[in-house]
Formats: C-alpha cells, structure tokens, sequence
C-alpha cells in the first residue's frame, strides 16, 4: 500500500532526469565534433594495447581504417598522429606556432638539461637565440667548408683500411667501418678529438653511450602515460635509473671535453664547436652579460651526437 504513493512522489524526478538526459545527447549530437577519428579505448592504458612491437606499422594500419588524422590515448596522454601529405601541411606550415614545440618528455629532459638545447626547447626567445647561434656560428655554409679537411682526411683513412683489407683478402665489416667514419667526423668537428685521442671514451662504448641516449630520449616512462602509478612500473624495470646513468655518463663525457678544450697551450688545427661556444661564453663574460654558461654548452652538444 504504502509503494504507490512513494513511487507517485519519485516519478516527475525520475522523468526530469531522463529528460534531461535525452536533451544532452541530443545536443552533444548536433554539436560540431573537432576531435579527430579515434580508434575505441580501454579504461586507463587508452589504446596502448593497439600499438604492436613495430608501432609505426600500428598506426599506419589504424590510419588505412581511420584517417590520415588519427587520435590516439597513450595512458594518460592525447596523441594526434598524421600521415598524409595535406595533413602534415596544416601541421607543420599553416599551424607550425601552436605545434612547433615539441611534448616534454622526462627522458629527453634530463639528457638537454631541463630542454635548454635547441631541438627540444620549446618555441620561446631562449630558443630563438640558441638557434641564431647554431644557423650563424655552428652550424653555417661557412663554418661546414671549414671543416672540409676533416671529412677528407677520415674519407681518405676509410680508403686506405678498405684498400689494405681488399689487398690481403681480409674480410671487412662495412657498417662498422661506416659507423666509425661517422663517429670521428663527429668528434673531431664537436669536440676536436679523434677517437685514438680520447683516453677516457673509445670507439665501441661512444656508439653504446649514443644508443642508450637514443633509447632513452624515444621513451616514455611509464609514470608520464600512469602518473597515480606509473612511477611503480619505472621503479620495478630499471628505467628511472637508466635514465640517471646514461645523463651521468653523457655528463661526464661533456665535462671533459670542455675541460680538454679549456687546457692552456692546448694545439688545435682549427676551431670547432666548442672552441666557438667557449669564445661566445668569454665575449659574454667581459660584456657583463651571460646567458650562455657551459650548462647550455652541454645541452647543445647533446644535437651535436
């Protein structure tokens, strides 16, 4: 008995609601949607299971069902991927303010100390600065026909160890010959030493320093996708503290060639990179205005490998 009129009293509620409810779908409906075409996600990994171990094929076979604008929920993180010619367009012409800078990471901003390099420093005056003294000093026609000796000297070695292998029937491993050609013109045009020179890095551990660099600058830690528990994740796999050894070791590689270059009577053939750096921080000095210290010295080296 008592039933009835309970349910008299809840019925206008109730009807409101669903109207209501009915009133906001309707509405989300007509509403123009400017989010683009989105595979379905799972609660809290998004669409992290979609990705297989060769991503980039991942998402051109999710682009093929979807668009050439795709969007992708990585944990926490909104990822919009693009993969046709127009689109890229739009991205990186028409709308190249609002996406020229680059998401920062916490690998990546470890290694360039906190992004004061220039290619993961976001779009501010700092990075126009820096990049005016890369397009005008580092990096100019002039300054790369400078250094033309160095890549004829290393090419010429490289012939020679070709030549002496061809004539004794040695068999010889390309790619490593190619990887260390590529490696001396780097030093000797960042940091003025050849490898035979570096008594505290040889050949095969910079080409390992450089790999876990690259590794840990494309990786995101599992906190940044999970932040309520990611950080449990980077604890258990080792990542916080790979990330630590290969920025102690970059670091410490760094120190020493600048404290290489600062050495007094030290015999050069030609200036490179860090002597120009070094001659801009010392011009600074004396104006009584610094901006850039051997911290933002180390960070633009880290482009240099």
């Amino acid at each position: 008995m008592g039933f009835f009129p309970a349910l008299n009293f809840w019925l206008p509620f109730f009807l409101v609601a669903l109207f209501l409810l009915f009133k906001k779908k309707r509405l989300a409906k007509n509403e123009p949607n400017h989010v683009p075409p989105s595979p379905p996600k799972l609660p809290i990994i998004g669409n992290l299971h979609q990705l297989g171990p060769l991503p980039h094929s991942s998402i051109r076979r999710l682009s093929q069902k979807y668009g050439p604008v795709l969007l992708l929920k990585l944990g926490r993180i909104p990822v919009v991927f693009v993969s046709s010619a127009e689109a890229a367009r739009q991205v990186m012409k028409v709308n190249d303010l609002a996406s020229c800078s680059r998401p920062p990471l916490a690998g990546i901003g470890k290694l360039s100390y906190n992004h004061l390099d220039v290619v993961f420093s976001p779009y501010s005056e700092y990075w126009r600065q820096i990049r005016k003294i890369c397009v005008l000093e580092l990096f100019s026609v002039k300054r790369v026909k400078s250094f033309k000796f160095v890549r004829e000297e290393e090419v010429a070695s490289l012939m020679n160890s070709i030549s002496e292998s061809s004539s004794s029937a040695t068999p010889l491993n390309l790619t490593s010959k190619i990887f260390a050609l590529t490696g001396s013109i780097i030093l000797r045009v960042a940091f003025g030493k050849c490898f035979e020179e570096s008594d505290d890095l040889d050949r095969d551990r910079f080409y390992e320093l450089i790999h876990d660099a690259e590794t840990v600058a494309a990786r995101l830690s599992a906190e940044e996708c999970f932040p309520e528990f990611g950080w449990i994740l980077d604890k258990l796999n080792g990542h916080n503290e790979r990330v630590e050894r290969v920025f102690k070791a970059l670091d410490t590689f760094f120190q020493g060639v600048i404290d290489y270059h600062l050495k007094p009577g030290r015999t050069k053939q030609h200036d490179d990179i860090i002597d120009v750096m070094l001659g801009i921080e010392k011009e600074q000095i004396e104006q009584g205005h610094v901006w850039l210290t051997k911290t933002h010295i180390k960070a633009i080296l880290l482009v240099s490998c």
